[in-house]
């Protein structure tokens, strides 16, 4: 990871922000080539999500919105993290992430100053005097009231380590509770297993856990009052949610159908880390795709056809329900993946349990990515780390948003309508409890009293036989910081190749997708200094420029510049040189060298057929 950080640095991919000033922590700015990776990757992202499909359909919402919609959503209430603090540096940490130690706990009740506030230091010593840190010497206390600090204090050291560690990290603890030369109370130690109360670092005491919200706060307007405060998006599916009568209105759309996004998202991150990993602003791609209630399906297929086995489901199916829906776009995000050059073996298919699951959450598939820094499982290999999540989160968003704002969130389905009409009573009758059933579980979670949930559950069931419901959701939804930074880990690569002179050197290359690269193609003339070659360069170079990122570069020896985009994770380089002009054989005219980044091998290219090859391959 220290050599992939400098290899972005010193490449151009991605920058501390602000770092002429010290930088600040969760924050990254992209540089040249990191904004070209960024935007190829978002874009085939939204190729493939939009413009290749007929069922999905884009949005750009704002990212301030009103504050209604996270009370709906349940961010102002629960979108926080467990929060503890070293009480030694005062450095934060998230409680759940907190390693578990095991050691030797020493715990003190509280400390006293041995100078009282009236003594003053002596220059010789004297009997009974006290020596501080540094030498200093100062007088016993004679009647001066001792300061005293009863705050209780608990250091953990490793086996084999001596305890006077212990009783100067505890001194340093009172010392920081005003007390100039504190003298160690109540000393007692015990032996701890597997405790997540000692920060990991150092050993000191954490204190106990607190929420956290994770949004961050901001005022609408010229006054700074409680009425004015908005958020920052912590996330963009809930403008979706927000916009879904009045997109599907627009772009007739019918479900099942889905509304993408890409966009900016921040969260106040306890503690950012892992580079580009976790920060506080990030960018994510988001599709909710909006299913049949299995009720509506079931009643208008005859039944509702569930997963078996493994591998991709197929073209979608009228009689699929939210399970084969869920396990359609696991597959349809995986194959993604592998689109962008990142193999299958190196991703990682979790499927969370069931106390691990959000309320909402009928189910919810992890894609991770082996990181680098992901933890090692007991086999020894790495464990991942979340790249996208892909859940199937039933009805509650959109039902949420039709409870707060009053608006309805339902669709008609004349299809669902005709069907119900010619099913037999005792299957009318089944379908509607088991909606009503689901309906009325939804509202007495949402803390309505029992009374008016039945009666809201019955009406929406009576509803559903008139083709009327609230759409379930299925959400993959992926983060574009962490997805560049996997595909800079998966691409990074060390060997050797030959200089000029044929010896072999250590080669950095970064080997990225055609597909994703930053640059597709450089264009060299072999010497810059022979006008007629370099006019040529030029000629190809804006020959190709309409069609891909093309990159010009003409100082130094050839090698050294094909090295440079090899670092760049260029895949292709085109060489204008002698052969190019015809001088020696004109059979050769009009051709150029085109090298190959990953296998180095050089073949020669008509001009005129530089463009359909090319684009093929980034393709």
């Amino acid at each position: 990871m220290e050599r992939i950080v400098s290899l972005c640095k010193r490449r151009g991919l991605v920058f501390q922000s602000s770092e002429i000033y010290g930088g600040i922590n969760g924050f990254w700015d992209y540089g040249p080539l990191g904004a070209e990776l960024k935007r190829n990757i978002k874009d085939y992202w939204w190729r493939v999500m939009t413009r290749l499909r007929d069922d999905v359909v884009g949005l750009d919402a704002t990212i301030i919105m009103h504050p209604k919609i996270w009370e709906a959503s349940g961010h102002t209430t629960t979108f926080a993290d467990p929060m503890v603090d070293c009480l030694l540096t005062k450095k934060r940490y998230r409680a759940d992430q907190i390693e578990p130690q095991s050691g030797m706990a020493y715990h003190f009740s509280g400390a006293e100053d041995e100078q009282p506030a009236s003594a003053v230091p002596m220059k010789q010593p004297a009997d009974g005097s006290l020596e501080a840190p540094g030498g200093e010497v100062i007088a016993p206390p004679v009647g001066g009231k001792l300061k005293t600090c009863s705050e209780p204090y608990s250091f953990l050291i490793p086996e084999g380590k001596h305890a006077e560690y212990a009783r100067q990290a505890a001194k340093n603890f009172y010392r920081l509770r005003g007390l100039k030369y504190p003298r160690l109370l109540g000393e007692r130690s015990e032996i701890v297993k597997n405790s997540t109360r000692f920060n990991p670092e150092n050993g000191s005491l954490l204190t106990e856990p607190r929420l956290f919200n994770l949004m961050f706060k901001t005022c609408v307007g010229p006054v700074e009052s409680a009425e004015n405060v908005a958020y920052l998006r912590p996330e963009t599916a809930q403008a979706i949610f927000a916009q879904f009568k009045t997109v599907a209105e627009v772009s007739r759309q019918k479900v099942p159908f889905g509304i993408c996004q890409i966009g900016k998202a921040f969260r106040n991150e306890i503690n950012p880390r892992n580079f580009i990993f976790r920060s506080r602003e990030f960018e994510q791609m988001e599709l909710e795709f909006f299913i049949r209630p299995d009720e509506a399906v079931e009643a208008i297929a005859g039944s509702v056809v569930r997963p078996e086995g493994t591998g991709h489901p197929g073209q979608p199916q009228p009689n699929w329900g939210w399970q084969m829906w869920h396990k359609y776009w696991v597959e349809e995000r995986l194959a993604f993946y592998e689109q962008i050059g990142l193999p299958r073996a190196s991703l990682v298919e979790y499927w969370q349990k069931p106390e691990e699951l959000a309320h909402y959450a009928r189910a919810t598939v992890d894609i991770l990515y082996r990181f680098p820094f992901s933890k090692r499982d007991e086999k020894g290999e790495l464990a991942g780390e979340e790249l996208e999540g892909v859940a199937a989160r039933s009805d509650f968003d959109l039902s949420q948003h039709q409870r707060f704002s009053g608006k309805s969130m339902t669709v008609f389905d004349e299809e669902l309508k005709a069907a119900w009409a010619k099913l037999d009573d005792a299957r009318k009758t089944a379908l509607a409890t088991r909606y009503f059933e689901s309906r009325r579980a939804y509202f007495v979670k949402s803390n309505e009293p029992a009374e008016k949930a039945e009666r809201q559950a019955r009406e929406e069931a009576a509803a559903l036989a008139n083709g009327t419901y609230v759409p379930h959701v299925i959400e993959p939804s992926a983060g574009v910081d962490r997805l560049a930074l996997a595909l800079i880990c998966n691409a990074y690569c060390e060997d050797e190749a030959p200089d000029e002179k044929g010896k072999l050197e250590k080669r950095v290359v970064m080997r990225f997708s055609p597909r994703i690269a930053p640059v597709k193609v450089a264009v060299f003339p072999l010497l810059k200094n022979r006008p007629e070659l370099v006019a040529k360069a030029l000629q190809v170079r804006d020959l190709l420029r309409p069609l891909m990122t093309v990159y010009y570069d003409d100082g130094g020896a050839i090698g050294r510049r094909y090295r440079r985009q090899d670092e760049a994770g260029t895949p292709f380089g085109v060489t204008i040189d002698f052969d190019t002009l015809g001088e020696q054989d004109p059979s050769l005219k009009d051709t150029v060298t085109l090298r190959d980044r990953d296998s180095m091998k050089q073949t020669r290219i008509k001009i005129s057929e530089l463009p359909t090859l090319l684009q093929e391959r980034i393709r």
